[in-house]
């Protein structure tokens, strides 16, 4: 597996035989690769920065947890392959994380329309989140999801501004039932130089 590619084929895929004889230490390896890519901004949202290698896992997971064998497969390369950063791009999972399941459902029917108000803030330029469209995240009733994938495009100025530590990054939520921020830390900014192309 490398961070370079940008997206998995059927080719990419092990046996789920092979894979559970791996699989430990595979989630292991994610595990870790994870825990710089995770930026919490808030009391309780976490930005989860994908890659090729974490897409790669989720994939096997889902495989090997549903047991869906061949038929499972393009499903699940449709849903995961899109969420690798296609070289100029950061993708990231949001997740809103509340063990209390009353509390849950009343900030999430507070949190109306959220995806469309995160932002990355480059030193002083300004990258505003795009929302994947394969479902909508926010019900009739304005109750909004637990999880959203966004995509953060940048030109090839924000991407050299985001590789210079000097400068700073700072991820924005500004809803008006959540207006938090936070920097993106240096762990986290080194992790993500590989999800864009070499310059």
């Amino acid at each position: 597996m490398t961070r370079a590619n940008h997206e998995i084929t059927r080719n990419d895929l092990m046996a789920m035989e092979a894979y559970a004889a791996i699989r430990k230490q595979k989630r292991s390896e994610i595990s870790a690769i994870r825990q710089d890519r995770r930026v919490g901004v808030g009391p309780f949202a976490t930005f989860y920065f994908e890659n090729y290698d974490t897409m790669w896992m989720q994939i096997h997971e889902m495989l090997f947890i549903e047991k869906g064998g061949e038929a499972q497969i393009a499903d699940e390369l449709t849903a995961y392959s899109p969420l690798i950063p296609k070289g100029k791009e950061l993708v990231a999972t949001l997740m809103f994380e509340i063990e209390d399941p009353v509390r849950r459902d009343i900030e999430l029917h507070r949190l109306t329309n959220v995806e469309r108000t995160v932002s990355l803030r480059v030193g002083d330029e300004t990258v505003i989140a795009v929302p994947e469209g394969d479902v909508e995240r926010t019900k009739a009733d304005g109750k909004t999801s637990s999880i959203h994938f966004l995509r953060f495009p940048m030109t090839a100025a924000q991407v050299a501004a985001f590789r210079d530590s000097s400068v700073e990054a700072v991820l924005q939520i500004g809803h008006d039932h959540y207006g938090h921020m936070a920097v993106v830390p240096r762990a986290a900014r080194a992790a993500l130089q590989g999800d864009f192309d070499a310059a």
